[in-house]
């Protein structure tokens, strides 16, 4: 299994490249929780989906880190990359959105991996099930003669564990059946604490998505499909994203997926804003101290 790390995000709100800001007690980044996470619940490759323009930094302060620890390979979004036929408008200048970096991955993977956001600490819990969901799914990928509905797995976090103090977020709220499959995901943007609670307009009980993903190789039968028909639509557009849960819903409606949600209780750490690093180095040094993890990872 290979763990997906989307890490191309320049994190504008935050003010400079998150995903490289030690928050941990021994200078980790919350990345440095994911794959020592991902390793010990049996992922052996970790994939980073990054831009050019730091590569050289990205490899030198992440990637050495994991040297002789799990293999790590490297795929590049750019603006360029797009299907046959396709080029990027003028006056865009970013890629195109989480759906896009996956799908520049594909060719990396060519068994079950999961997906991750690398600003993003999922705990422990979240990628033991997920490995054990996909360590039990069939390897089903690109050349497959059928397409009966693919077999994808969501960590889903209770809404009030996923919010910042310090601003409002966006979360993807879940409708998940009572057979646990995920029916759809809506987008709920401006999200605070004070949207939570009782009497108010979220119970703080919701499912949320935090991107955290498990798929096999037959996710880009159908994105390979979406990417361009997205193009074809929204080309044109310099703003316009493919989103990966826009995908993921649209192959649930078409009956080409099935999203079993495996529900975790613990709690998201994320630093949306700089005011958030205090708080997530708190719960971090805890998490030590509680012997969850050793006093250094790597």
């Amino acid at each position: 299994m290979s763990l997906l790390v989307l890490a191309a995000g320049l994190g504008s709100r935050y003010g400079g490249l998150k995903q490289l800001d030690p928050v941990g007690p021994a200078g980790e980044t919350l990345l440095d929780y994911a794959v020592f996470d991902a390793v010990r619940a049996g992922f052996g490759r970790v994939v980073f989906v990054i831009r050019g323009e730091f590569a050289a930094e990205f490899r030198e302060k992440i990637g050495a880190r994991y040297a002789g620890r799990v293999a790590v390979d490297y795929v590049f979004q750019s603006l360029a990359a797009l299907p046959p036929g396709f080029s990027p408008p003028t006056g865009r200048e970013k890629p195109w959105g989480t759906g896009h970096a996956v799908w520049c991955a594909r060719e990396a993977l060519p068994d079950n991996f999961a997906v991750i956001n690398a600003d993003d600490f999922y705990g422990a819990e979240a990628f033991q099930k997920l490995g054990e969901f996909l360590e039990k799914s069939e390897i089903s990928g690109l050349n497959a003669q059928v397409r009966p509905p693919a077999a994808f797995a969501l960590a889903g976090y209770r809404l009030a564990n996923t919010l910042s103090e310090h601003g409002a977020v966006s979360r993807g709220i879940c409708d998940v059946g009572e057979d646990k499959r995920l029916r759809s995901i809506t987008e709920q943007a401006n999200l605070t604490p004070a949207d939570v609670g009782a009497g108010r307009k979220f119970s703080g009980g919701e499912t949320v998505s935090m991107n955290c993903w498990g798929f096999t190789p037959a996710l880009f039968l159908s994105l390979d499909e979406q990417l361009a028909e997205f193009l074809r639509a929204q080309g044109g557009n310099a703003k316009a994203e493919f989103y990966l849960p826009t995908a993921v819903s649209a192959m649930i409606a078409r009956d080409e997926a099935q999203v079993r949600v495996l529900p975790t209780a613990g709690v998201w750490f994320g630093v949306t804003y700089r005011e958030d690093k205090p708080r997530v180095q708190a719960a971090l040094a805890g998490l030590v101290r509680d012997g969850e993890y050793p006093d250094k990872l790597f």
